[in-house]
């Protein structure tokens, strides 16, 4: 009982709060701009905890492997700045050029930002996930050209926080022409972990031996076809090279160390990605509302991504250690997201995604990767998620969500999780839109395991709780993005 009298304590203190709603006033948000700089930013943050071992930092209630699919409500604290600079050409010239830069900041752990630092333990973290310039409408036509390193990517599901189907973040160069988009991005890694083809190979040409870096090559091109006012058809197509990176033993005779568990020659390998994508505009129902549906299948090392993200050169599962190649290897994804903006009271978010994945090694189960970690060669999940949102008034909404999500593993049984969350929501704005923020939550999820799961602890919750049936998460939550 002590445990359900804290909860009712947090609930109605929420909802004390939220009484005195009507006399609040709207607060005006403006970005920092002028006429040759913006900032734009996404951010969230919050606190939480579990009633586990005495109250301890909530852990994230989806299944492993899958990342935010199957719900975001339990993502941790995160932060990004987007500075832009913009110039105007001369006279008579339509050119708008831009420079963006993102700042992204995040924990390496469970630690909050308020108690953490870049010098802590497991401490903040920063990247730069975009440094590029963009010149767009080239003397007026509709041509654009990009270089740098850049969130080049459309749709996602916001409510389980995945980019699908074109997620091309990366660094590299790329044109755009009317509906026609050609890019070329460029990926290499000195991670010694992941099941990607190694990006580092034994240099020999000087003499002495020493490790390189090569890239892979991602060549895209994507069309878009009208084929009404209301719906769309978008076209992908991807090209993956990496190159030979190896050497003949004859022509480049070379002293190289003794250790078989080195590999020191890695043949070249390719992949290749083919995707359609139907955006429809629902008419009949509230202006925003729409349904996309997304297939991508991808090849060799193009084969898709895992742990939420969808990146195709995010090569999954194991190599052929005979042949040194991915040669085999598949990956199928669908999508289907959709809003449906009933009327001013009510909304709904769905969304379903299914991703059935293989590696170039023979085995489904089991299988060394080029670095002798072992993986899973073979993976088959799917989610299904639902958000309603009902807007009460203008400043307070009410988040209701439902998702399953299963997945499995080689030739291992399926485990799986079905969870709930609500979330009382203050929306300072008084906005009646699904994406008006910033939101002020309340956050409460409550999951179910199929055995399996259980007893394998297969989610963060259970690595943490031990085996249990049942999960449960709470905690008071913000998130913003303003935008130009």
């Amino acid at each position: 009982m002590k445990k359900f009298s804290h909860i009712y304590f947090f609930v109605l203190l929420f909802f004390f709060l939220f009484s005195f709603e009507n006399s609040t006033s709207q607060i005006s948000y403006q970005n920092v701009s002028n006429k040759n700089v913006s900032l734009g930013s996404y951010g969230r943050v919050g606190v939480d905890w579990s009633f586990e071992n005495g109250g301890s930092i909530g852990r994230r209630l989806n299944l492993n492997n899958m990342g935010s699919i199957g719900g975001r409500l339990e993502e941790q604290d995160y932060l990004e700045l987007a500075p832009a600079f913009h110039w105007s050409p001369k006279d008579g010239d339509e050119t708008n050029i831009h420079a963006q830069v993102r700042f992204a900041m995040y924990s390496n752990s469970l630690s909050l930002f308020g108690n953490s630092s870049t010098t802590s333990l497991g401490g903040l973290t920063l990247s730069v996930p975009e440094i590029f310039v963009e010149a767009r409408n080239i003397k007026g036509k509709e041509l654009s050209i990009w270089v740098g390193s850049r969130l080049y990517r459309g749709p996602d599901v916001h409510i389980a926080d995945h980019f699908y189907f074109n997620d091309h973040g990366g660094q590299g160069f790329g044109v755009e022409y009317k509906k026609t988009r050609f890019a070329t991005i460029f990926v290499s890694s000195t991670d010694t972990t992941s099941t990607v083809p190694p990006y580092f190979y034994l240099n020999i040409k000087t003499g002495t031996p020493s490790a390189e870096l090569r890239q892979r090559t991602v060549m895209l091109v994507e069309q878009d076809f009208d084929l009404n006012e209301d719906h769309k058809i978008t076209l992908l197509g991807e090209y993956h090279r990496m190159a030979d990176a190896g050497y003949d033993e004859v022509d480049d005779p070379v002293q190289l160390p003794e250790n078989p568990d080195i590999i020191t020659n890695f043949p070249s390998d390719d992949g290749f990605v083919f995707g359609a994508r139907l955006t429809s505009n629902l008419k009949n129902l509230n202006p925003g509302s729409f349904n996309d549906f997304t297939i991508r299948y991808g090849s060799g090392i193009a084969n898709g991504g895992d742990g939420g993200v969808s990146k195709t050169w995010a090569t999954f599962g194991a190599p052929d250690l005979d042949k040194l190649n991915f040669n085999g290897a598949y990956s199928w994804a669908l999508v289907d997201h959709a809003v449906f903006n009933f009327s001013d009271k009510y909304a709904l978010n769905a969304y379903g995604i299914i991703t059935a994945s293989k590696g170039g090694a023979a085995t489904n189960g089991l299988a060394k990767t080029y670095f002798g970690r072992e993986v899973y060669n073979k993976k088959f999940d799917l989610t299904v998620g639902i958000r309603n949102e009902h807007f009460i008034s203008d400043y307070f909404h009410l988040l209701t969500e439902l998702h399953y999500s299963q997945r499995t593993d080689g030739d291992n049984p399926v485990a799986s999780m079905t969870k709930f969350s609500i979330a009382p929501v203050l929306v300072p704005t008084g906005e009646r839109d699904v994406w008006a923020r910033p939101h002020l939550r309340f956050v409460a999820s409550a999951a179910y395991y199929n055995d399996y799961a259980k007893e394998s602890l297969y989610s963060p919750y259970l690595q943490f709780a031990g085996e249990k049936q049942w999960g449960y998460y709470f905690g008071v939550k913000a998130e913003w993005w303003v935008w130009n």
